[in-house]
């Protein structure tokens, strides 16, 4: 049986660069539905290669600055050397919102249902865009860095735009074992707010995986956005 890794990919229907970020369209054959994931490298085009039968359009945007554009607030570096985060996610979102999301969905046409998805600080960003933007009726934090200090406090005193569909939540079952004070509490975190928002009658869904934070990426990334898109 022909598996996910062995199909040739479905090629990019299109392709443009906004403000130095590289966005990628893959269109499916839902056409009214697709995915906003946020990645880095080549991943989008694997992740494509997955989920691709799930039927939903697939948008990914690349060459992000991590620490700034996926960042809520200023905050100090998680890892000795890192830079600290700058806390531009609001501005990133504006560009998405104004710039990205549009051009994209020209391409695409007609589309009622959004979804957003993300990889570790993209993760975080995916749950932060729903508290200031309407537009989106899922969301998939995986491996998401909910560590984030002051974020799981922002969660339980803010209330989002839209009530979603729809949250999925994973991590690798050794992410939290580290003694770095910041994210050694991403498992007790993330369990807390997938609690709080499943609690507030939304369906919520967390998966702990097998591994470290980059273990298996592109199949994690993929499974949350199948998940949403049931």
């Amino acid at each position: 049986m022909e598996g996910a890794e062995d199909r040739k990919p479905y090629m990019a229907i299109n392709r443009f660069t906004v403000d130095e970020k590289s966005v990628t369209v893959y269109k499916g054959t839902k056409e009214d539905r697709v995915v906003y994931f946020n990645t880095y490298g080549d991943q989008g085009g694997e992740v494509w290669n997955i989920m691709r039968d799930s039927g939903a359009s697939l948008v990914t945007v690349t060459n992000l600055e991590w620490n700034r554009d996926m960042s809520p607030w200023e905050a100090p570096a998680a890892v000795r050397g890192d830079e600290p985060f700058s806390g531009r996610a609001g501005e990133y979102l504006s560009l998405m919102l104004n710039e990205i999301v549009p051009k994209a969905e020209e391409m695409l046409g007609a589309v009622s249902r959004r979804g957003i998805a993300g990889y570790s600080m993209a993760g975080m960003f995916a749950l932060y865009a729903l508290y200031h933007t309407d537009i989106f009726t899922e969301a998939a934090s995986v491996s998401g860095s909910l560590w984030f200090p002051g974020f799981k406090d922002y969660v339980f005193s803010h209330e989002m735009k839209v009530k979603p569909n729809k949250l999925y939540f994973s991590l690798g079952d050794a992410e939290s074992k580290t003694r770095n004070q910041y994210l050694s509490t991403v498992r007790e975190n993330t369990e807390a707010i997938e609690c709080f928002y499943r609690e507030n009658g939304i369906e919520t869904v967390f998966k702990l995986n097998r591994g470290g934070h980059f273990s298996d990426a592109p199949k994690r990334a993929a499974d949350g956005i199948m998940w949403i898109c049931k």
